[in-house]
């Protein structure tokens, strides 16, 4: 195998490698579906793990740009949100408390 081969090969097996990765890799930008079952819980959110966007600085699902975020989202079980006391304050529900900042 002469090494003209050896490159293309190589170039054909990383390209196929990268498909598969953006195949494979989840949408992080989409919103995550409506849970019935489930409140919004505003400020709980790690970075990065939010379930979408509520304001400026992010933009959807997985684009929480700090801890806690005050306008960034996560799903949690109905009539818990109030209880999650997080170390920048106490959650707000998206029913709770309707003006975030």
């Amino acid at each position: 195998m002469n090494s003209k081969n050896v490159i293309a090969n190589a170039t054909i097996a990383g390209s196929f490698a990268a498909a598969l990765t953006m195949i494979t890799a989840p949408a992080f930008a989409a919103p995550k579906p409506p849970q019935p079952t489930m409140d919004k819980c505003y400020g709980i959110a790690m970075k990065g793990d939010n379930d979408c966007a509520a304001g400026a600085g992010t933009t959807c699902a997985g684009t929480a740009s700090a801890d806690y975020q005050g306008n960034a989202w996560k799903y949690v079980a109905k009539g818990t949100c109030a209880t999650i006391k997080t170390p920048k304050a106490w959650a707000r529900s998206s029913q709770s408390s309707p003006e975030l900042k």
